[in-house]
């Protein structure tokens, strides 16, 4: 922005040599300020809006898994104490996948195991609806939850803004700053501190909505607290 900004004044003090001084008036500065100030409000709602919808998705997670333990702890001996292993187990994964900055090979062998563990899930159920457990229906469904909350949070993890809308708008920031600089080139009037703040006010803003738009390596992260809680009860 500051580089189009120079270049635009520039510009703007040649059209005003060209002019022989007299006023250019152009109205697409205002016309470029609007749409940035709509890709700025559009791009940062819906990157606020998946942000939520991960965060969520981390209660939904919990809850399910909480139920999942409950129905577990009616079981009788030994699925009781395996079944309530694994799914310990895999809440633990949970939280220290979370906590740790993304990395695509980490990622998939933990992919793998949620897998592995989910299997161990359904054999360990099969074994108890074998043995004629009365919570039979219950057990499955919340099984079927806890599938299911990890098939979310993973369309979930990989929404993101698209690309062609993020350079839409470092493209329409650039714009509007060089269409700034050469209405202060053409008047020959240069208001620094408003265009300083101007930049650095726009620059925030698109920071911070590329960063809620990478959960897995961005500075604001989706807390997992509610997981974390779940843990501590699991371990008393």
């Amino acid at each position: 922005m500051v580089a189009g900004w120079l270049a635009g004044r520039w510009r703007g003090r040649r059209l005003r040599a060209e002019l022989a001084g007299k006023p250019a008036v152009s109205k697409f500065v205002d016309a470029s300020l609007a749409v940035l100030g709509l890709l700025l409000a559009f791009t940062f709602s819906t990157a606020l809006t998946k942000h939520d919808q991960r965060r969520m998705m981390v209660v939904a997670d919990s809850n399910a898994i909480g139920d999942f333990y409950t129905c577990a702890s009616l079981l009788k001996e030994p699925v009781r104490s395996k079944l309530r292993m694994v799914i310990h187990d895999y809440a633990a994964l949970r939280v220290n996948l979370a906590q740790h900055r993304y990395n695509e090979t980490t990622f998939e062998s933990a992919l793998v195991r949620f897998q592995q563990m989910q299997d161990q899930m359904v054999e360990l159920v099969s074994q108890a609806l074998e043995n004629g457990t009365p919570i039979a229906v219950s057990l499955t469904n919340t099984l079927n939850a806890v599938t299911s909350s990890h098939a979310s949070r993973l369309v979930a993890a990989k929404d993101r803004l698209p690309t062609s809308i993020v350079l839409l708008l470092l493209l329409s920031a650039v714009s509007s700053a060089m269409l700034v600089g050469r209405e202060q080139g053409a008047a020959d009037e240069t208001d620094m501190a408003g265009t300083v703040s101007f930049i650095i006010l726009v620059t925030f803003v698109i920071f911070v909505t590329l960063d809620l738009n990478q959960p897995d390596r961005g500075l604001i992260t989706v807390s997992q607290e509610p997981m974390k809680r779940l843990l501590s009860t699991m371990s008393q």
